[in-house]
Order: structure tokens, then sequence, then C-alpha cells
């Protein structure tokens, strides 16, 4: 195959996709493969459609497959690009946040604020992160997405094979995941499953949002009660399908949004916590299992509430108390 850096600027390439790079997302396999190119010119040829697989355009999500003739357009590589600063500056936010690893897994307990991989205006989040961190490493993906303000438990599979199988079981639902989440109401109003098909990419303001439509894909999230502060809800939230702001949008259409909350939250819910020192969402993944990992032995991860949502609990009790 050919590779990107091997013929002048001014030439359109094709390159043909092999079979140990099939089921990347498009815009990944680029950034493999065009060495010294902005991440941001990446996306601009993609969106303007300059990017081509099999002579028609395609969105940043497309998987490759085997097989799969991509055209490059002409393209200026500065060979030997230093990693970006802003990548290794991330990288020092995720030492010591390694919750497990092994030969094809890596477990990552990703701070809030911090995205799980660059585009639209963010020059480099985890993945990219990773990578500086671990130059030689042949291969790291993620195997699932968190929200930029949310933390906890981040897969991040070491290759292919190890990729593709762990999609797979997330599609089958094997692969659990489970989220502590802060609701507003009292827990007596919390119901034990919300089934509302979701519909994503609807745009306000710019922003990428999901709402409840019938005509849109089907969504399934359990919701268990743990602690009652009486006017707020400590629950955990555990989606058994993997939509756009799943748990968050369903906690709102059961009328318990989640705190802190900006985009299908309550202002004044938020308003009323903050004294309490609560500045982001409150939405952490804590759990996830994987059965049958390695020689027939589950996986069993879990990550620590983060300090300063542990702190709000802690200042809630105190002033509020919990309700049996």
């Amino acid at each position: 195959m050919e590779k990107a850096g091997s013929s002048a600027p001014g030439q359109v390439r094709w390159l043909e996709v092999a079979a140990g790079e099939a089921g990347q997302r498009v815009d990944n396999y680029l950034m493999r493969q065009l060495k010294g190119v902005p991440r941001s010119l990446i996306y601009r040829i993609l969106r303007r459609g300059e990017v081509r697989v099999n002579r028609g355009r395609v969105r940043p999500t497309y998987r490759v497959q085997t097989g799969d003739q991509v055209r490059i357009p002409p393209l200026r590589v500065a060979a030997g690009r230093e990693t970006p600063r802003v990548a290794a500056a991330l990288g020092a936010r995720l030492a010591g946040r390694v919750l497990y690893e092994d030969d094809r897994l890596l477990v990552l307990d990703k701070p809030a604020g911090m995205a799980v991989h660059g585009g639209s205006g963010i020059g480099a989040g985890v993945i990219e992160a990773l990578r500086a961190l671990r130059p030689h490493a042949p291969f790291l993906e993620l195997v699932h997405r968190l929200d930029r303000a949310t933390s906890g438990c981040l897969l991040v599979a070491k290759d292919r094979d190890s990729l593709r199988s762990l999609h797979a079981r997330l599609r089958a639902g094997e692969l659990g995941k489970a989220y502590l989440a802060l609701l507003r109401g009292p827990c007596h109003r919390v119901r034990p499953a919300v089934t509302a098909a979701l519909e994503r990419n609807r745009l306000r303001g710019g922003e990428r949002l999901a709402q409840v439509d019938p005509a849109g894909k089907a969504a399934r999230t359990l919701f268990k009660p743990l602690t009652d502060y009486r006017w707020c809800c400590l629950v955990e939230a555990r989606p058994l399908t993997g939509r756009t702001h799943q748990i968050r949008v369903h906690a709102a259409h059961m009328g318990m949004p989640l705190a802190g909350d900006d985009r299908y939250g309550d202002r004044a819910f938020n308003e009323r916590l903050r004294p309490l020192g609560l500045r982001r969402l409150f939405l952490h993944a804590h759990r996830v299992s994987i059965p049958d990992w390695h020689q027939g032995d589950s996986l069993e991860l879990s990550a620590p509430l983060a300090e300063e949502l542990r702190a709000v609990l802690v200042r809630l009790e105190e002033t509020e108390g919990t309700r049996a």
C-alpha cells in the first residue's frame, strides 16, 4: 500500500486499506497515514469532500473496510513534525490514571473536562495524548466514548482484533457499563427503566444534541436509586444501548435531569448545587465489566468517584441529611 508522504505535494494519491487497518474511523485512519498534517486540516478536507472513499464522500465517523480506495488530495506533509505540545500537556493529566492494562486493553480513569479525541475545535484529546505518551505503541484506539464533561472508566484497545471483539460485545450488550449520577428530585420518582427512542445531531446554537423521538433509534437505560438527599437522588445508571447523551436525555425525559447538565438540565437545580461546590456535570462512569476476558475470567473494574463529586455528596449529607 502506498504510504502517505511518499509523493510530492501537488499530487492526488490513492491508498488501499489493508486488512489490518479495516474497522477504524476514516479520520483516525487519515491521522495515522498523514503524519505531520494538522488535525484541523484533516477534518477540513473531510468536510469539504476532498477525501473520497471508493469515489464517494464520507463523514469522519465512516469506518474503512479492507480494499477501500481512499483518495488523498494534494497536501504538504511536514516530515518529522514534533508531537504537539498540547498532546504532551494532556498526557501529563493522564499520568497515574491507568486502572488496568494488559497486552490487549488499557482502561483509564478519564478526568472530567477532557475530550476523548480531537476535532470540532478541540486540538487533541485522550487518544492523542496517549499516542504522544506512547509513540512506539503500534495501535491505540478508543473502544467507546465518554462525553467531555463525564469522568471515569474509558476503554482503549491495543490491537485491531481486540477492538473488533469489544465492539461486537458492545453491540451484543455483553459489555456492562454503570454510571453514578445525581438527579433532581426524590428517589421515589426514579423509574427502574426508561425506554425512549433517541434522535441525535439536532443542532442548537452549533451544539450537537439528542432528543426523544419515536422515529429515532431504540434506547434503554436502567436506573437504580442509591441515596435519597430529599430534593435530589444519587442513582446508578446502566445504559443498555449506546446512544448519544443517552443517560442525560433519559433522565431529563423522566423529569429528573442530571445535576450540572447545561444542555438538558434545570438551571435552578444547578444553581442550588453551586454553593455545595458542583461546577461540572455529575456523571461518572464508575464500573465496567467484560465477561470471559482472559482464560474464562471476567474483568471487573471500578473508577473511584471523582473527588470534587464526592465532596458535593458530603456537603449534601451535612446540610440536607439522607432519607431511607
